[in-house]
């Protein structure tokens, strides 16, 4: 059965983006929001190649792909598939420069 698995900088991306909701947007939308990341996720875990490749030269991240969270368009899915489902590398915002974030600029 396909897994999902986070690694801890995805989880932590998770509990700050709920704290930043659950202060300015009210807490049923941050509750919403982890609801909404999980089906995400499991979405990946079912079909792991339906995120876009980023096509990234760097050997850590030739596998990494992106897709969104559900009805929380602005939040970014890095993650990479693996045979057994997918691995969350890091759940980040749109507007941010998620290009340092992922640790890699050019």
């Amino acid at each position: 059965m396909p897994q999902v698995t986070q690694r801890e900088a995805a989880r932590r991306d998770l509990v700050e983006h709920f704290v930043y909701l659950a202060e300015n947007a009210g807490l049923d939308v941050a509750e919403r929001f982890l609801t909404n990341a999980e089906a995400s996720f499991n979405d990946l875990v079912q079909q792991p190649r339906m995120g876009a490749p980023l096509n990234l030269k760097h050997p850590v991240l030739v596998n990494i792909r992106k897709w969104r969270v559900k009805g929380f368009e602005n939040h970014l899915v890095f993650y990479e598939p693996r045979p057994d489902g997918a691995s969350i590398v890091r759940v980040l915002h749109a507007a941010s420069n998620w290009w340092q974030l992922l640790g890699f600029e050019d």
